[in-house]
């Protein structure tokens, strides 16, 4: 299975199989024609075959006369809130997020400091994949220049956003997992600013990834006893490029991925009611969430750029995705794990309650979330399968099949950045979700077998 992603939320790949230099470079190109030959930002994460594609992007950029800002070695939502600072005609971020260590990618970000909506693309791809593409001449060509204040600039945003006064005050004992990714630039710095004491783990940012930078719990064995042996207040890990957390309880347990967007949620409307924006394979604890403040949650499809999106033109006071993104409208319309830290410190300290504490008072769902691989032009029909199947249940064909039964859901969906197929199941007890799962899972292998 070709392991080469190209889509409208970017390209992604196995670097030295599938993502090589030159196709790097014709996106620099695209990229440099879609903004009209203005400023371009370039940042990264860590991974060892980002500056190979740092020099790649910087020469498609210049050869179509852009000016490149490098901001170095960042976390994604550092570079998205630079590009909006500086004015830039767009950024392109070298990250591979989640993805193993061998994977990499390009994000393409707006003027705005906003991953590309769906329809623009669509015209980067279409100039991608156009034949010749004007030059600049001899006389056109710009330079590349180096801006180191991007992390300095998130964190004065950071500190406005939450009462670090009466934070410091709770000198709160932390554990930081930041996978050597790029948030070992950013947190440690952040934590020690809200008078934390911290324990850093897996924070040298030389992109060699100790576990999978995936913040689930699987991965998050070596936090949790951390934790433990140093009886921290709380543990937080990050992604490869920071704009997912996850948390250990002051027990050491790490929490479900969606329980950071659940407590900033809780912790929100709190004190400001308003819309909540989250896409169709979160949780519904959320739904539960919102009811409580009587408050309303729109759903998008999956993917954070549509839930940013959705957020700016409705004025939504909190969102995110049920993975460990929070966004935080007051800092930006980006998933953002350190906003997510800083707010949450901020919840612990003004309730007076241990986060296991928090954790236990948030509504109960299990949700069980699986992939499997499965060729894409064979998602059609798995469709109608589905259709036919549960014609006599609620279906919702916003991002793939989403079931909606008495006792909970599933939902079927094409990865947009792996060559799989997602399936989510919720329900109100563990046996009855683990029922819904094996149902999804029987559905796909249906497809499966009949290839």
């Amino acid at each position: 299975m070709n392991s080469l992603m190209i889509s409208v939320s970017g390209v992604r790949g196995i670097v030295g199989e599938t993502l090589m230099p030159e196709i790097v470079v014709k996106f620099g190109v695209a990229f440099g024609k879609f903004v009209r030959e203005k400023r371009v930002v370039i940042g990264s994460d860590t991974r060892t075959s980002n500056q190979m594609f740092r020099y790649a992007l910087f020469s498609g950029l210049l050869s179509v006369g852009c000016k490149v800002i490098d901001v170095g070695i960042c976390p994604t939502p550092s570079i998205q809130l630079m590009v909006e600072k500086l004015k830039a005609g767009g950024g392109i971020i070298i990250t591979g997020s989640h993805n193993p260590v061998e994977w990499n990618a390009l994000k393409f970000v707006r003027h705005d400091g906003i991953f590309l909506y769906p329809e623009e693309g669509e015209r980067l791809l279409t100039i991608y994949k156009e034949k010749r593409i004007k030059r600049a001449a001899w006389n056109e060509i710009k330079s590349v220049y180096y801006d180191t204040s991007a992390i300095e600039n998130h964190l004065e945003k950071l500190l406005e956003i939450v009462d670090k006064d009466n934070i410091r005050r709770k000198k709160f004992k932390v554990v930081l997992d930041a996978c050597n990714g790029a948030a070992s630039k950013i947190s440690p710095l952040l934590l020690r600013r809200l008078g934390c004491k911290v324990t850093e783990i897996n924070c040298k940012p030389d992109g060699v990834f100790p576990h999978s930078p995936e913040p689930i719990p699987s991965n998050l064995r070596e936090l949790s006893l951390k934790v433990k042996t140093e009886k921290a207040d709380i543990g937080f890990a990050h992604d490869a490029d920071a704009d997912r957390i996850a948390i250990a309880t002051e027990e050491g347990n790490v929490l479900p991925e969606d329980y950071p967007l659940l407590l900033a949620t809780k912790f929100v409307l709190g004190g400001k009611r308003g819309l909540v924006v989250t896409n169709l394979s979160t949780t519904s604890a959320l739904d539960d969430i919102a009811r409580e403040f009587k408050c309303k949650v729109m759903r998008t499809r999956i993917g954070d750029v549509n839930v940013s999106k959705c957020m700016k033109e409705h004025n939504a006071v909190i969102g995110g995705e049920g993975n460990g993104g929070v966004i935080i409208p007051q800092v930006h319309y980006a998933r953002d794990g350190m906003a997510a830290i800083a707010l949450i410190l901020e919840y612990i300290t003004k309730s007076n309650k241990t986060v296991s504490a928090l954790a236990n008072e948030l509504p109960k769902y299990y949700t069980i979330k699986g992939k499997l691989e499965f060729p894409r032009e064979k998602f059609v029909l798995l469709e109608s399968i589905l259709k036919e199947e549960f014609k006599n249940y609620e279906l919702n064909f916003l991002d793939g099949v989403k079931v909606i039964l008495k006792e909970g859901w599933i939902h079927i969906r094409l990865s947009g950045t792996e060559p799989i197929i997602r399936i989510f199941a919720e329900a109100k007890n563990k046996e009855k979700a683990e029922e819904l799962f094996k149902t999804g899972i029987r559905e796909v292998e249906k497809v499966l077998v009949a290839r």
